[in-house]
């Protein structure tokens, strides 16, 4: 008598339900700090500053995703070079820039998104 392949369906439908799951997209919101420095433009820059360091951050997102950067993405960026300088101790950032690119990890396209910005401290 034939035993039923129930229990293996079962498991590879959980198996499989697993494996795309944990690739869904997550979203943290995380809040900035108070004391949060602004993101200055050339033209506001009217003091004379020190540079502190380069910031730059790495997110990668797993899936098929365009790289061009959708505003939530350069929201992110933003935010998260504020909260670096803040931690810097800098008075402000200059030079943001939030760009994407697609890689491929063996078969999983995944979009790498950078952030990049300059952190200063006035005179």
């Amino acid at each position: 008598m034939p035993r039923p392949r129930k229990p293996l369906t079962l498991v590879s439908l959980l198996f499989l339900a697993f494996l795309f799951g944990g690739c869904a997209m997550l979203t943290v919101n995380t809040p900035l700090p108070g004391n949060a420095p602004p993101i200055l433009s050339q033209d506001e820059l009217i003091r004379p500053y020190t540079t502190i360091g380069r910031i730059q951050i790495t997110r990668e997102v797993y899936g098929i995703v365009d790289p061009m950067p959708t505003p939530d993405i350069r929201e992110w960026g933003y935010s998260a070079i504020r909260a670096e300088a803040a931690k810097m101790g800098a008075d402000a950032v200059i030079l943001p820039e939030v760009s994407g690119r697609s890689i491929t990890y063996l078969v999983i396209p995944t979009t790498e998104y950078r952030a990049t910005g300059v952190a200063i401290k006035f005179k």
